[in-house]
């Protein structure tokens, strides 16, 4: 075996195509020995891999692009699998489907195990020096929260991706923008530029639109910078001396952040402020209560609005 071939497998994780083999010198009979000897193991037509066993998630990435042909690139969920690694929630579902965006002028046929899309301008999207190429993250994921089952699921993609630092909002929104038609398009813009404004997660984002906004409370300052005894910290949302901390069980559930959280109540308390600690029930289900009883807490602070509600049977209006 030549050495080409042998670092284009090292390269490509043990996985290669007939055409690359081809081009760097080795015949077709020489690739039908290899696989009589159990060398190399067909995965697709025309794509082997360099063993018999079992494919990790990676070389079935590789052989999806390979088989895929020219310009090919992992794209949405598996961009983000690929990105993200393998210790990301997306490699929990490494059965699924390996997607492939292809130029939109070719119509490759997908084997067993690949999900083709044709997509328009492709080569400006993708990352080709990334093994295997694949989506820059923003379309990657942008493309994921426009096919997401629901509003939520989308909003989770976006906002953990900028709550883990991977990209910002504005990023992603710029990302949008350069695309034609994008399905719930209109929704993930306004989303995005809440999540510029701090909401950075789905639960800091449900409170911002279901409690704040829907009920004409005061905008809460998000994300304040404050320094704690266990280090630099930041205040979801801040009215003067209330602090409302979003409480999402994905961040706040183990004994070490639990302990963190109470040790930044303590801080706040020393400071004069009163913190109270919000979750997914009192935003996603009772909405309308919560937004009544931040009210209360509000006016006792001397706010002299009063909350809107936000229909005939809202707790705000009951409570008025």
């Amino acid at each position: 075996m030549t050495r080409d071939i042998s670092e284009l497998l090292v390269d490509q994780s043990g996985v290669v195509s007939r055409r690359q083999a081809q081009a760097v010198g080795l015949a077709d009979h020489e690739i039908r020995r290899l696989v009589r000897r159990h060398a190399w193991t067909p995965v697709h037509p025309g794509v082997y891999a360099d063993h018999t066993g079992p494919l990790t998630w990676v070389q079935r990435a590789w052989a999806a692009v390979l088989v895929a042909g020219p310009g090919a690139a992992l794209a949405g969920r598996s961009a983000l699998r690929a990105i993200e690694g393998p210790g990301s929630a997306l490699a929990r579902r490494d059965p699924d489907p390996i997607v492939v965006a292809v130029p939109s002028a070719r119509t490759p046929v997908a084997p067993a195990g690949v999900e083709l899309r044709r997509v328009t301008k492709l080569g400006a999207q993708v990352q080709w020096h990334r093994a295997p190429p694949r989506q820059r993250l923003e379309h990657a994921a942008i493309w994921v929260a426009a096919e997401a089952a629901t509003d939520l699921e989308a909003l989770a993609v976006i906002a953990g991706l900028v709550q883990t630092r991977r990209t910002t909002a504005q990023r992603l929104h710029a990302c949008l923008g350069e695309r034609q038609r994008t399905r719930r398009g209109v929704w993930l813009a306004a989303v995005l530029d809440d999540i510029a404004e701090g909401a950075c997660s789905m639960l800091e984002h449900g409170y911002l639109t279901r409690v704040e906004r829907a009920h004409g409370l005061p905008s809460a300052v998000r994300q304040v910078r404050a320094q704690a005894t266990l280090g630099m910290t930041y205040r979801d949302a801040s009215y003067g001396d209330l602090v409302v901390e979003l409480d999402g069980r994905l961040f706040h559930d183990t004994a070490r952040q639990r302990d963190r959280d109470l040790d930044r109540d303590l801080d706040a308390a020393v400071e004069g402020l009163r913190t109270v600690r919000i979750g997914y029930g009192q935003v996603f289900d009772r909405a309308c209560v919560t937004a009544a009883r931040i009210a209360v807490l509000l006016h006792r602070r001397g706010w002299a609005g009063r909350p809107t509600p936000c229909g005939p049977t809202c707790a705000v209006s009951l409570a008025a």
